[in-house]
């Protein structure tokens, strides 16, 4: 699933790009990723309209058309965006296509058709899921750490799961989750009732540390298609079995409830968690 890094460097090649300029055609091949409206309301909203400024928030790419509509796109799990020319080969599983005055071409795919992409009216942002309910996103400058703070003791569970819950903090993903916990040396399992002061102090901080290192390198490497995800400069995240880049231990890798976690039992200790070494997976 394509997380801030990767969402951050298509909003900015968007906005490069093709903001601003009209949508002369749109055409949709497979409708199954528009949630709303239907695909005939979906291509006559579209067509004409001025494609504005995207943003992002949490795990949405938001664009706000010339005619106040808002184009809403979640793209989960396989869902990709491809910025490239008509006389490409389209190829399978594309879902929709729109086309620009200056003749480039914005394409959406998606392997399992398991994106979401929502075309609402002006002021009706709440029809979209989870966008309005959704906390603070991780990267907004108004969550200081006493926001950070007080936003925790509301969510004592497993910090992982915590910090992937969008109604605690928005965008951060599975694959980022372990590269924050690395550079804050905090235990996975942990539950953050349990963390000191300083250790949460040291999750805000490695929250806009890995981001702030990571942004560039993925834009760098995304390029102007924007249509891939990149994770080779990951550290920890799937590197399960390799050396960890502080201490040298294997990484370990786990699945619990089918979501990869990857930590270093040695910088991420549980024993300075308050977590008991049994309950390791």
């Amino acid at each position: 699933m394509p997380e801030i890094p990767e969402l951050e460097a298509m909003k900015n090649v968007l906005n490069r790009e093709v903001a601003g300029l009209a949508i002369t055609s749109v055409e949709v091949r497979i409708p199954v990723p528009i949630r709303r409206p239907s695909k005939d309301e979906f291509v006559e909203i579209l067509t004409g309209n001025c494609f504005g400024e995207t943003e992002r928030r949490g795990k949405y790419l938001l664009n706000r058309l010339g005619s106040g509509h808002l184009l809403a796109v979640h793209l989960m799990l396989t869902g990709r965006l491809k910025l490239t020319q008509p006389s490409e080969k389209i190829g399978k599983r594309i879902g929709w296509l729109l086309t620009f005055e200056n003749e480039s071409q914005l394409r959406y795919y998606d392997y399992r058709l398991d994106g979401r992409v929502y075309l609402v009216g002006e002021g009706e942002d709440a029809l979209v899921p989870r966008l309005v309910e959704m906390g603070p996103d991780a990267l907004d400058p108004e969550l200081t750490y006493d926001a950070f703070r007080a936003r925790l003791r509301k969510y004592p569970g497993q910090i992982k799961r915590t910090l992937v819950n969008d109604a605690f903090i928005c965008g951060i993903g599975n694959a980022y989750s372990d590269e924050i916990l690395f550079a804050a040396g905090v235990y996975p399992f942990a539950r953050a009732r349990d963390l000191t002061e300083e250790q949460i102090s040291g999750l805000y901080a490695a929250i806009r540390e890995v981001y702030d290192w990571s942004i560039p390198i993925v834009a760098e490497k995304m390029g102007a298609t924007i249509d891939d995800k990149f994770r080779d400069h990951l550290k920890v995240h799937r590197k399960g079995g390799h050396p960890c880049p502080t201490c040298g231990s294997n990484i370990t890798e786990v699945s619990p409830n089918n979501r990869i976690t990857s930590y270093c039992r040695t910088c991420q200790d549980w024993g300075k968690t308050g977590v008991v070494e049994a309950s390791i997976p």
